[in-house]
């Protein structure tokens, strides 16, 4: 995927699933790495930064 897919995909998940994004993200490399999938796993893990970067800092 180029940059302006995973940001797309990105801002698809996040606006499926709010502030859980970042958790379903994280699973799906979870997944991907539990299956010797890699390159999806790598994937994910730009789509999750890019929705960690679209939230903004978490606020205490």
């Amino acid at each position: 995927m180029n940059a302006m897919q995973i940001n797309e995909a990105a801002q698809a998940l996040y606006r499926a699933h709010g502030a859980r994004a970042e958790a379903e993200a994280a699973a799906k490399v979870r997944e991907n790495e539990r299956r010797g999938a890699a390159e999806e796993a790598q994937t994910w893990r730009a789509i999750q930064e890019a929705i960690r970067q679209t939230r903004g800092p978490l606020q205490s």
